[in-house]
């Protein structure tokens, strides 16, 4: 079992929260907290408690359960959400949400169109950063807008969404009620005693609730047990997350390594082909050189020899010629025997 030294509950824990902001005496504290996060665009006056189970309009419909749900003086309806842990799917559950509340509205109207549904809002306290990052601003307001004007299409649903990470402010640097708001719910279960920039008496209020002392024995062992499980809840998320992404890095490297052995097989290949058409071809350049080397010679060779053999038949007829001219031999007979002309004979 913890053992709890703080001298404030969390008023992020589930007990906590519906402990300070969760019970009909102490609505003014909610009223305050809707008004500072609207920031004037609603003044809510008063509000009631509804239950926090809705049921489906159907054996199939699952029935769903908010952390608190309550109807302003307008009739405007608002679930509370307070969300610890980051999980899949947030957005698509928070629109869900609003989704049956809406539907709920229908049902009772019986399809009289006629009346103007109520204004819903879904309004989530949450101790992680959305994974849909919208803005650096701890406040994220969401309403049905035209995307090429940016203006409000439908005033009557809306979204807001505190991300305390984000808040960062130190405690002289709180600057409206929403700060206020913000570093009471980040700090409070740190802190010894009340900020003086906490002065409203909704805040006195807050802090003598939430003072360990004045819990009763019952809710002091219900807090430190919802505690713990819910710290046993995150540390098991937070196991499982870790075993998924050891799972998920060594299923990574196994499929980088196919896959990288599968690349280098192909560019492998590729590379191969390319380097052994280009030695082919050098090779090919080369046998061709020495094979129109080798031929030449033996080409050149065979020619020389005929301009070789012809010459010397040539040679051997004038030598010829020149012996039987000597000897007075008709020039006529000179040319018929050794094949030359009467030109050359003459010249000799």
């Amino acid at each position: 079992m913890l053992a709890i030294t703080n001298k404030y509950i969390d008023p992020l824990s589930d007990f906590g929260f519906k402990h300070l902001f969760g019970g009909e005496p102490n609505k003014e504290i909610m009223i305050a907290f809707l008004n500072a996060l609207f920031e004037g665009e609603k003044h809510i006056v008063d509000l009631v408690y509804n239950p926090t189970e809705l049921a489906g309009d159907g054996k199939v419909d699952k029935k769903i359960f908010f952390d608190l749900l309550c109807t302003g003086d307008k009739g405007e309806q608002f679930i509370v959400e307070m969300q610890r842990a980051a999980h899949d799917n947030f957005e698509d559950r928070c629109i869900f949400y609003l989704s049956r509340l809406i539907q709920q509205q229908k049902l009772m109207k019986k399809g009289n169109w006629r009346v103007k549904l109520k204004e819903v809002f879904l309004i989530a306290i949450l101790d992680f950063n959305m994974k849909n990052c919208l803005s650096d601003d701890y406040l994220q307001s969401i309403s049905l807008v035209n995307t090429g004007t940016g203006k409000i299409f439908h005033n009557g649903l809306g979204f807001k969404f505190l991300e305390l990470p984000k808040f960062e402010k130190k405690e002289n640097e709180l600057e409206n009620e929403l700060d206020k708001w913000a570093y009471l719910l980040k700090h409070m279960h740190s802190l010894n005693q009340i900020p003086k920039y906490l002065d409203k008496r909704v805040f006195e209020k807050i802090f003598k609730i939430a003072e360990m002392n004045n819990l009763s024995p019952e809710q002091q062992l219900l807090y430190i047990s919802i505690l713990q499980q819910e710290e046993d809840d995150i540390g098991l998320m937070e196991c499982a997350k870790e075993r998924a992404e050891k799972e998920g890095m060594e299923k990574g490297i196994e499929k980088g390594i196919e896959q990288g052995m599968q690349k280098g097989i192909e560019q492998g290949i590729e590379q191969g082909i390319e380097k052994g058409m280009q030695k082919g071809i050098e090779q090919g350049m080369q046998k061709g050189i020495e094979q129109g080397l080798e031929k030449g010679l033996e080409k050149g060779l065979e020619k020389g020899l005929e301009k070789g053999l012809e010459k010397g038949k040539h040679e051997t007829a004038l030598a010829i010629a020149r012996k039987m001219k000597e000897e007075n031999f008709d020039i006529a007979k000179i040319a018929g025997f050794t094949g030359l002309s009467l030109e050359e004979i003459a010249g000799l």
